[in-house]
């Protein structure tokens, strides 16, 4: 398959995942009457429903990231080739902030915009780098036709055991600052939320590496 499908395929999943994230966010705020655990139900539900379909749909496009520190690992295992790596983040980067903008235009939002929401504290960077590091754990140690409904599951579940709601992803963090919205995050607390992603990421290949006596064991098609 040519890189550019791989690409678009990575831009487009990224897109479709923000845009269901941010969109169902907007339109559980709206019908929640303020019950913010209701809108997190909802929000919750929505995010895993579209993040097993993408990675179905995607996954034998590119693999199915849509996530900068999913595709830092496989290129550090070479699961990635390398070279496409740059190409990946850009692709992914540009489809978080699509989905945004997408999302707005849906609701009838100003498509442009910041987050005004605060979302810090060590709390909410540990809660990062956990939620992160157990994704990264989830999608290496997965058997290739359970990949997409095991890590739906682990998102949903992320979403309510994690202080900071489980964005896991820096792409997500690039393209929720752009939302004013219940999902997402001031442009001032970004970068603390990616590093901690990051490190998690880390931590995450760290442990399987540990647990796994074969390193070859569940690498990840996704």
């Amino acid at each position: 398959m040519s890189n550019w499908r791989k690409y678009l395929a990575e831009l487009v999943g990224t897109a479709a995942l923000l845009c269901a994230v941010i969109g169902s966010g907007v339109m559980a705020e709206n019908l929640s009457a303020g019950n913010t655990a209701v809108a997190l139900i909802a929000n919750t539900l929505a995010t895993v429903f579209a993040l097993y379909v993408l990675i179905e749909a995607m996954g034998p496009l590119s693999g199915a990231h849509f996530n900068p520190a999913v595709s830092l690992v496989m290129a550090y295992r070479k699961d990635l080739p390398r070279d496409l790596l740059i190409g990946y983040v850009i692709a992914q980067l540009t489809g978080a902030a699509l989905g945004a903008w997408l999302a707005h235009a849906m609701f009838d939002m100003d498509i442009f915009q910041w987050s005004h929401k605060a979302r810090t504290g060590y709390g909410q960077w540990l809660a990062e780098a956990v939620a992160t590091a157990g994704l990264l754990f989830v999608i290496l140690r997965s058997p290739a036709d359970k990949a997409s409904s095991m890590v739906a599951c682990y998102i949903g579940a992320a979403y309510w055991f994690t202080a900071s709601t489980s964005f896991a992803n820096p792409a997500a963090v690039f393209g929720r600052m752009m939302s004013d919205s219940f999902a997402g995050i001031s442009p001032m607390d970004a970068p603390a939320f990616i590093a901690a992603q990051l490190i998690g990421a880390g931590l995450g290949l760290g442990l399987y590496a540990l647990l796994s006596s074969d390193h070859n064991i569940g690498n990840a098609k996704i």
